[in-house]
Formats: structure tokens, C-alpha cells, sequence
């Protein structure tokens, strides 16, 4: 009977909330709420979509990026990371670099009790993505 029983909340979820590598959602907008131990400048916007294609881009504030990227299970990786050339004001150059060069160092990702999307480089603290609403 117990046996039956956890089987039943499993299959209605309402046991367990373990992480699965199926919850990174593909051709889904996600935007960036931190990068690293910063958060974003006020009224910055900046975004990421995995495409199905191994392909992804966004905006990085300024400039819109894009990259090819390798998705196994709980492990991501970047490619080379391109963007458009626009200037904009300094600290939004800066923090756009800052994002352009974690991106390059993410080695896997998971999901926060919260649902908050984190990309872990190496080394330090995740970038961090809410799903974009609408």
C-alpha cells in the first residue's frame, strides 16, 4: 500500500522536488537578474534564449549576442560569443562585458528551490535568469 501510494504522489507531484535536466526549457526567453555576485543596473535589460538548434542569443544590455551551445543533461556550455557593436554608456559596456565573459566560463546549470534559472561557471557565483514573462 505505501508503495502504491508513493507512486501515486510521484505521478501527481506532489512528492518529491527534485531537479530534472528536461526542466531547462529550449526556444524559452529567459532574463538575466545577476551576474555573479552583482545584480543588474537599474532599468538594464538583458536576456537569453537557448534555441532547439544549438544556437543562443539575446540582448546584453546594449549589444544582442549570440553563440552556439552544447546542453548535456545538467552540463551547458558556450561557444565563441558574437555581438553587435553598438556603444552605449560605460557602465552598461562594463557590465555587458562582464556577462559576455561568464557566459564563456558556464559549465552547467540548475534550477533554485525558487525555480530561478543558475548558469555556474568554474569558478564563483552563477548567473542568474527568471523565465520572461509574456
Amino acid at each position: 500500500m505505501k508503495n502504491l501510494l508513493t507512486s501515486a504522489l510521484i505521478a501527481t507531484g506532489l512528492l518529491g522536488c527534485a531537479t530534472a535536466p528536461s526542466d531547462l526549457q529550449q526556444d524559452r526567453s529567459y532574463v538575466l537578474e545577476w551576474i555573479g555576485e552583482r545584480p543588474l543596473i537599474d532599468n538594464s535589460h538583458l536576456s537569453m534564449t537557448l534555441g532547439s538548434d544549438g544556437r543562443a542569443y539575446g540582448n546584453a544590455g546594449c549589444n544582442h549576442w549570440f553563440a552556439a551551445y552544447t546542453l548535456d543533461g545538467e552540463r551547458l556550455s558556450f561557444g565563441s560569443v558574437g555581438s553587435t557593436r553598438k556603444l552605449c554608456a560605460p557602465a552598461l559596456m562594463e557590465q555587458e562585458k562582464r556577462f559576455l565573459q561568464a557566459l564563456g566560463k558556464v559549465t552547467r546549470w540548475d534550477l533554485a528551490p525558487d525555480q530561478q534559472l543558475r548558469l555556474w561557471p568554474t569558478d564563483g557565483k552563477p548567473l542568474r535568469l527568471w523565465p520572461e514573462e509574456g
